[in-house]
């Protein structure tokens, strides 16, 4: 093999292994085994399993940012959906190590390997305002998306750890979790409420979107829940110029 091309075969064999085991548990003698290579060879390219770890974890960081790539057409909660199977696919593959370093326990953990991770998550706040092609998006908009994505890093993690329900399940999930976020930041901003009719007059009655807003409507037919959410709704908030109770004792 030229240089490169051993360099890269150590890599791919590399992350391989990342891909299957902690980070930790990972030593220069399993990649040079699994790459058919001696140690020496492995350590003259790399001067130790921190930098070929660091090197690894960049080039997952750059698939993985990509997965979150999407051509602008269609229902934004299509697309979105579209993404999370990808983004979840990559979790499922490369689960260990990705959870060991996002948990904060790996012992691999530098910032090299930070900074890798800080910017998928950039990629992917920047390519979720892209979808909702908003202008100028609100610092509450920018900190709704951010939220997101750390709920669905977590939430992805906890599912790595208990496969408690199917992977569809879990990508509708939190698909229909950015929605119902995207919504209350909508209510608190008149800006982006006007936004957002472009944004559900798109959906589809089949989409992600379209099941949320069923289920919802289910959840308002329980006894009770219509009542106690309308009586809610319209009912009239003391005002802020009344002093209130404990401010008279």
């Amino acid at each position: 093999m030229s240089v490169d091309e051993r360099r890269e075969q150590l890599i791919a064999v590399a992350l391989e292994l990342f891909s299957v085991r902690p980070p930790e548990e990972v030593s220069i003698d399993d990649i040079a085994a699994a790459a058919g290579a001696s140690r020496p060879l492995v350590y003259h390219y790399f001067p130790g399993k921190q930098a070929i770890y660091e090197e690894s974890l960049r080039r997952a960081g750059r698939e993985l940012a990509g997965r979150f790539e999407e051509p602008s057409e269609g229902p934004l909660s299509e697309r979105l959906h579209r993404v999370m199977g990808r983004y979840l696919d990559f979790v499922q593959s490369h689960g260990p190590g990705f959870a060991a370093l996002l948990r904060g326990g790996s012992v691999a953990a530098s910032p090299g390997t930070s900074a890798v991770i800080d910017e998928v998550r950039r990629a992917a706040h920047d390519q979720i305002l892209s979808h909702l092609a908003i202008p100028s998006p609100s610092p509450g908009l920018r900190l709704t998306v951010r939220a997101w994505i750390a709920n669905a890093e977590i939430t992805s993690l906890e599912w790595l750890a208990e496969r408690s329900v199917p992977l569809e399940e879990l990508q509708l999930h939190l698909v229909q979790e950015f929605v119902a976020a995207l919504t209350i930041t909508a209510a608190r901003e008149p800006a982006l409420a006007a936004e957002l009719a472009a944004f559900f007059a798109d959906e589809r009655p089949d989409g992600p979107t379209g099941r949320l807003v069923r289920d919802l409507a289910g959840l308002f037919a329980v006894p009770g829940i219509a009542e106690a959410v309308t009586a809610l709704a319209t009912a009239s908030s003391p005002s802020s110029d009344e002093p209130s109770p404990q401010a008279n004792d």
